[in-house]
């Protein structure tokens, strides 16, 4: 039962920091309609001690509710500034800011109750319930601070006025108090559901976003994604450029006509791990055809990828399948975008071209190349200008 109610008044740690956001925010503007309110109530009552009173100040009880008065004008004008100044920081400090407000005014409420029933032992408490139910409804916290909060509402108030109280007022009164203790505890519980079932939703969105990005069988980024990657690290690239690998299965349709499509995409699962494997890990990777892969890395990454491509070669061509050596050769085309300004279809080109080269070169081969794009006037100057 203890373990059940624990679990239940705990805020789950991989939502934590967003219940304190989503209370902060619900919280500030059911505080300013509050402090609002207050400002109404207590000018109006600190009016009526100091003008609408024959004795105004001349009495100790007069003195005791003007003081309360202004103590709770003065505690809604402290937080409304407080809350100003604090509007930057986190939001645990900015929610203990309201939390501290809040409980401040629930015992301010039902310490002038007390005194009221106080001096007239058949009065109502009406402020008592007021203020539980209020608090319960516009604030939210935390369960474990809920319990808090009313336990220590409930306790001052019967230490203060239970001798003044009937058994039935008793009655209503511990009624009242379960009940807002339940209106907070469901409130914040609700709350908890709430960014549970979008905490989930995110993590299933980028988990879709991910499958959409990554080629299905080898699990790298498919032709979009990468063409995007590219662009971006071309877009960031300084004066060093950036470098480009392309790599092809040499006669990748006999390997399926001799083996099977499974030893196929056995293959193309090996390319792909591979070339994850050799590269740095910064270095994006992606599959842009049936058999064609490639890799891009900001700066000048042509010694990396050349030595990549090699080792590449060499590891494809002693690749086995069931026990036999099926004698994978690739092409490796490499080309380094010697300054920033070029755009993915033309480094595209560019290495293309660099892997025909291999190709024609006899197969099995790693070619490099370099070249400045050519930047239109209008771009450039749009780069100058820090566009």
């Amino acid at each position: 039962m203890q373990k059940k109610l624990s679990e239940f008044l705990r805020i789950p740690s991989e939502i934590r920091e967003a219940f304190w956001k989503d209370s902060v925010q619900k919280n500030t503007l059911s505080l300013l309609v509050i402090c609002i309110m207050v400002f109404g109530m207590e000018l109006f009552n600190i009016a009526r001690v100091l003008f609408m009173s024959n004795s105004g100040l001349g009495t100790a009880n007069n003195r005791l509710y003007f003081g309360m008065y202004c103590a709770l004008l003065l505690a809604a004008a402290a937080y409304l500034i407080l809350n100003r100044l604090m509007r930057e920081a986190p939001a645990r400090k900015r929610w203990a800011l309201q939390y501290g407000t809040a409980l401040f005014m629930l015992l301010w409420h039902v310490c002038i109750n007390a005194y009221d029933l106080s001096r007239e032992a058949d009065g109502e408490i009406a402020i008592y319930t007021t203020a539980m139910l209020g608090i319960a409804v516009f604030i939210q916290m935390p369960g474990a601070f809920g319990l808090l909060s009313y336990g220590l509402g409930y306790a001052v108030f019967m230490l203060l006025a239970a001798l003044n109280l009937s058994s039935g007022t008793l009655l209503n009164l511990t009624f009242t108090t379960i009940v807002a203790l339940a209106i907070a505890l469901t409130r914040c519980r609700h709350a908890v559901i709430m960014l549970m079932q979008r905490r989930e939703i995110d993590l299933i969105n980028r988990r879709l976003q991910s499958l959409l990005q990554k080629d299905p069988l080898t699990e790298v980024l498919n032709k979009t994604a990468f063409a995007e990657n590219v662009e971006t690290v071309l877009r960031q690239a300084d004066e060093s450029g950036a470098t480009m690998l392309m790599l092809d299965l040499d006669d990748f349709k006999a390997v399926n006509d001799r083996h099977g499509h499974p030893c196929g995409d056995f293959v193309l699962r090996e390319t792909a791990r591979m070339l994850r494997s050799a590269l740095p890990a910064e270095a994006h990777v992606g599959r842009i055809g049936g058999d064609e892969f490639a890799a891009v890395l900001r700066g000048d990454g042509v010694a990396a990828l050349e030595s990549a491509g090699r080792a590449l070669i060499d590891a494809l061509s002693r690749l086995t399948w069931q026990g036999e050596t099926i004698g994978v050769q690739c092409s490796v085309g490499i080309c380094r975008a010697a300054q920033s300004g070029a755009t993915y279809d033309q480094l595209y080109r560019e290495v293309d071209s660099v892997l025909y080269e291999a190709k024609r070169d006899g197969k099995g081969q790693c070619r490099t190349g370099d070249f400045a794009p050519v930047v239109s006037e209008k771009a450039a100057s749009n780069m100058q200008a820090g566009l």
